[in-house]
């Protein structure tokens, strides 16, 4: 599933601007990932500073919906 780290680094590469949850987010968006494939690449591909850490799961939930 190198897919969304392909994608998440190319929106990265031409969003330097950007957030890398928004990164995320945006490499994920109608790709119809299962909730483990987002959550082991939102842990190895989003900054811990982007995020408070008592709303993951949130989060998580609210990236398994798009």
């Amino acid at each position: 599933m190198k897919t969304i780290e392909i994608r998440f680094k190319k929106l990265l590469t031409n969003h330097p601007d950007w957030s890398t949850y928004i990164c995320f987010s945006e490499a994920i968006h109608q790709q119809n990932f299962n909730h483990t494939i987002i959550c082991r690449w939102f842990n190895k591909l989003v900054d811990k500073d982007d995020y408070f850490k008592k709303d993951k799961k949130a989060i998580l939930t609210f990236l398994k919906s798009i």
